[in-house]
């Protein structure tokens, strides 16, 4: 089976069988969604799911935020992981929305990228997300499910991110990401995968090779 092959038999699969996927961030505009993307960083999108409403409530706007001390951030973020450096990246970040974006979140990945706290991910997920770019982000999940799967073979997660693009059509790209990642998240997981209940067996790479 070749690449091209394999990449058009999970599609299908994925269009079939989960046609909608979406983040589960909790948020109600660009703002929001980049704050939670920020605390997402290695820790659950449950427990940032449990900090950001009051977050949200007490920071409403970038002008809130960005008028905000650290140890007024500091309680709302200290049970994510990273609390320290996340609540400076925070303050920092809306400092910049402000000055630099005029308080807006651009769609552009690189201007994101300038954001403190902002990473390549990030930058992809709001891009993909919000503004529907035809981007796909890799996280640990997505790195991992696309290995295995034999849908990339890169060593970087921006390598990973070149392979799903250059195979995946423009229009599904923002989906794309989703499938990946839920299905990373509790189908595919790191530790004991369910590959016994994963209709992706007959494409999948790592569990062919083993069986």
């Amino acid at each position: 089976m070749t690449r091209k092959e394999r990449f058009a038999a999970i599609v299908d699969w994925f269009e079939s069988n989960v046609p909608v996927a979406e983040t589960e961030l909790h948020y109600g505009n660009p703002y929001e969604l980049l704050v939670a993307v920020i605390l997402s960083a290695q820790c659950t999108d449950r427990r940032v799911n449990v900090v950001t409403p009051p977050l949200y409530g007490r920071f409403p706007t970038p002008q809130d935020l960005a008028s905000a001390t650290f140890d007024e951030v500091y309680p709302y973020v200290k049970s994510v992981s990273y609390p320290n450096s996340k609540a400076t990246h925070l303050i920092a970040m809306a400092q910049k929305l402000l000055a630099d974006f005029g308080g807006e979140v651009p769609s552009d990945i690189d201007a994101l990228m300038t954001l403190p706290g902002v990473g390549r991910k990030t930058a992809n997920v709001i891009a993909s997300v919000v503004y529907d770019k035809p981007v796909i982000a890799v996280d640990t999940h997505v790195f991992r499910v696309s290995h295995r799967l034999g849908l990339s073979d890169g060593k970087t997660p921006l390598e990973v991110e070149r392979d799903l693009e250059r195979h995946i059509p423009e229009h599904l790209r923002a989906r794309s990401h989703h499938w990946l990642i839920l299905h990373g998240r509790y189908v595919c997981t790191a530790r004991n995968p369910k590959c016994r209940d994963c209709g992706l067996q007959e494409w999948c790479k790592d569990y062919l090779s083993r069986t």
